[in-house]
């Protein structure tokens, strides 16, 4: 165990969708009484809950047999205190991985699929039987590891906000967001439905959607990213949703690449409901109204993911 003892090994889990209904309805009878009534399967919601809660089980006996030990639960990463030597364990699906990765500085991460048979899980690479080996791989620098870059939005009032996946930017509801783009010289007033910044991590989710849906408008059938581009890449690329043309706003400057020397700089010019969140998760947001100025970059810190 003093072998181990200089990392700690931070588990890192998310509630299963059984706790999350009884959390809604009170108690499990109530919940499947509401799955029956909708005529869902209760049985798979158990079955999913107890295999999920038996990977815990044996990723927790593992893990303290090896040296120091921490379990923390997906909503608390946000203020949760990383140590340089943590090597963090995640077991849920591939969105974990995401939000745990941008609240870390460097630190691995070994990533568990707790059920191979659900879920496909492109960024699960171990089952929880070769937890125990990986973990020991890692520790004496054995692993194979991706680097993985982050986008990073930083405004003119001190804020601050990592994307693993991507950085969404525009209105907080389902209206027009107005702003100055400014990119590789130029400067355009826009109108859309906002702004994704997208990494090479996630270049394959939300970014292809949105190229899907331009190549299917414009008739085309293939495009240079049509299958992303790598984690490791240091670049971002910038689409903007929906840009409507007027006399004031325009449409020329709708998609590009972002690097280290050609950042993406909006400035706010809607007086109130501009956000700007990062990997889908919308209750985390910072405030992007009048007077706010934007620099989206490369970020300095980067995802390490053992494979």
């Amino acid at each position: 165990m003093s072998e181990y003892y200089q990392f700690r090994f931070v588990l890192v889990m998310r509630k299963t969708r059984l706790q999350e209904l009884i959390e809604r309805f009170n108690t499990w009878p109530q919940a499947r009484f509401y799955l029956e009534h909708n005529q869902v399967d209760a049985q798979d919601y158990l079955n999913e809950h107890d295999l999920y809660q038996r990977c815990l089980q044996e990723a927790e006996r593992t893990l303290k047999a090896l040296g120091r030990f921490q379990l923390l639960e997906r909503r608390l990463l946000p203020n949760y205190q990383f140590g340089p030597t943590d090597i963090v364990v995640t077991i849920g699906q591939d969105g974990l991985v995401a939000n745990t990765l941008k609240y870390l500085e460097g630190q691995p991460v070994i990533a568990i699929n707790p059920d191979p048979d659900r879920w496909d899980g492109k960024l699960l690479p171990f089952e929880i039987g070769d937890l125990q080996s990986v973990v020991m791989r890692t520790t004496a620098g054995k692993s194979a590891c991706k680097t993985i870059t982050f986008a990073e939005a930083k405004t003119n009032d001190g804020q601050r906000m990592l994307a693993v996946n991507d950085l969404f930017v525009g209105p907080k509801t389902h209206t027009s967001a107005r702003y100055l783009l400014s990119w590789d010289g130029r400067q355009e007033t826009q109108s859309s439905s906002g702004i994704i910044i997208s990494t090479g991590f996630g270049s394959t989710g939300w970014f292809q959607s949105i190229l899907a849906g331009a190549l299917g408008v414009s008739g085309s059938e293939s495009h240079p990213l049509k299958d992303g581009f790598a984690w490791h890449e240091q670049r971002l690329q910038f689409t903007v949703r929906e840009p409507f043309p007027s006399r004031s706003t325009g449409t020329s400057m709708v998609f590009g690449t972002i690097t280290a020397d050609m950042p993406l700089k909006l400035e706010s010019q809607m007086p109130e409901n501009g956000v700007i969140f990062s990997d889908g998760i919308e209750t985390d947001y910072l405030a992007f109204n009048s007077g706010t100025l934007v620099t989206i970059s490369l970020a300095a810190t980067q995802g390490q993911l053992i494979v």
